[in-house]
């Protein structure tokens, strides 16, 4: 994916090669933080629009929307029950339909990605992401169906996926501290869309209009991209992260000259399947990881419900959906204060929180819904953990002419367990819904 990433913005090639001889502003520091922040706010928009459709899959599916003008809604609905012969209040379908809605494009984009996606400038990738973005909250905002709501969802995971993909091998121009801004990032835009949407319905604002409300964020991800980036400077990592590099083994070696982001170098076939052999030893943790919580997001989260709370079904929802997110955000946040080399370990810990829930769905043992708060919250620390992780890994392992190839390649993992989990979620859910 080298053919595309000479300057940031798209200037012809005889421009890029005068812009990088040109000589280097001396504020070093303040270009540092423009591009700290800029790659903060990347995360932060790219993955706003996926959280809150998640957020708010158990409205599109009950499809409980003000009509006409109506703008507020009842900030405390009596429950209305989808299936009176279950215990699990369900609705007809269940919410892993809008996670699918939300995530196979996105799979399909990063299986792609690798392939040819170099072809087409950054650019042009980011003005299609911010426009998907605001197509999903317009579309499922005004529709009338579930399945044109469905259709919205499509829209903000075309935006998600194709962002994460151009966004992460991004990083590779850059130095390797804005992978963790990046990180971070996603993980405030897990807790912001969340609670934002959690917050405005609380208060009485209808769905339809809370997601009109969030148009601004398509907006600020186009201004943060064409004006807060500086243009990518050739790697000079040094320091505390080139010795802990240097006693790493690198994913594969290499005995090719010193790469620069303005080379126009392309990877061979051959080159590419042992970088993915290399890859794999972080790739299937992640997998693992996003299928266990995906399938407690979206497959049990519905159907733990409690009716010895004052939250209705639909509050409890978007409650699990806050508190996973806020711990998504936190661990994503912990790179300089956590580092973790063994990721296989936070795939086991998740696989157990999933084990457990499922057993709890099953047998009703858990007395209160603060039990599945605590455990909703340490969910999204270890997924949160093992994202930020492997991506920080592989940046330091990966020599600098794959880097870039390995970091798209790589964000397919998270995408690939969510697509499984949803796919096995659905079953799970019309199964259970007809236990009485």
């Amino acid at each position: 994916m080298g053919s595309s990433a000479g300057s940031r913005r798209r200037l012809s090639d005889s421009e890029e090669e005068a812009t990088a001889r040109e000589p280097r502003p001396p504020d070093r520091q303040g270009a540092h933080w423009k591009n700290a922040i800029g790659f903060w706010l990347l995360g932060l928009c790219n993955n706003f629009s996926y959280v809150v459709m998640l957020s708010a899959a158990h409205d599109i599916l009950s499809h409980k929307r003000a009509s006409g003008n109506q703008s507020h809604v009842d900030p405390d609905p009596v429950p209305t029950p989808h299936n009176n012969s279950s215990r699990f209040d369900c609705n007809s379908v269940s919410t892993a339909a809008v996670l699918l809605a939300d995530i196979l494009p996105t799979l399909v984009i990063k299986l792609l990605a690798p392939l040819g996606l170099h072809l087409l400038p950054y650019s042009p990738r980011v003005l299609i992401s911010g426009v998907c973005a605001s197509g999903s909250f317009i579309l499922v905002a005004f529709s009338h169906s579930v399945w044109t709501s469905l259709c919205g969802v499509v829209l903000a995971s075309i935006s998600s996926g194709l962002g994460e993909v151009t966004f992460l091998s991004l990083t590779a121009f850059y130095p390797r501290a804005v992978i963790s801004w990046w990180s971070s990032g996603t993980g405030g835009a897990g807790l912001l869309g969340a609670l934002s949407y959690l917050g405005l319905t609380q208060i009485g604002l209808s769905p339809q209009h809370t997601l009109l409300s969030m148009l601004g964020i398509p907006a600020l991800l186009l201004a943060s991209y064409f004006f807060l980036l500086t243009s990518p400077e050739p790697q000079d990592p040094g320091g505390e992260e080139e010795a802990e590099r240097a006693a790493r083994q690198p994913l594969m070696s290499s005995e090719a000259p010193e790469w620069k982001p303005d080379a126009r170098s392309s990877l061979t076939l051959q080159e590419k399947w042992t970088v993915f052999k290399g890859l794999l030893w972080y790739i299937v943790p992640l997998v693992l990881v996003y299928f266990a919580e995906y399938f407690i997001n979206q497959g049990l989260f519905e159907l733990l419900f409690f009716r010895n709370t004052s939250l209705s079904h639909a509050q409890q929802y978007r409650w699990y959906q806050m508190l996973y997110q806020a711990g998504v955000f936190a661990s994503r946040s912990s790179l300089r204060c956590c580092r973790i080399r063994f990721t296989w370990a936070l795939a086991l810990l998740q696989c157990f929180n999933l084990a457990f829930l499922l057993v709890d769905v099953w047998l009703n043992f858990l007395p209160s819904i603060y039990f599945v708060f605590l455990i909703i919250l340490y969910e999204g620390l270890l997924g949160g953990a093992a994202y930020v992780n492997t991506f920080h890994n592989i940046a330091l392992e990966t020599s600098d002419e794959h880097r870039e190839f390995a970091m798209a390649t790589a964000c397919v993992s998270d995408t690939l367990g969510i697509s499984l989990s949803g796919v096995l979620a659905l079953p799970l859910h019309d199964f259970l819904c007809q236990l009485s």
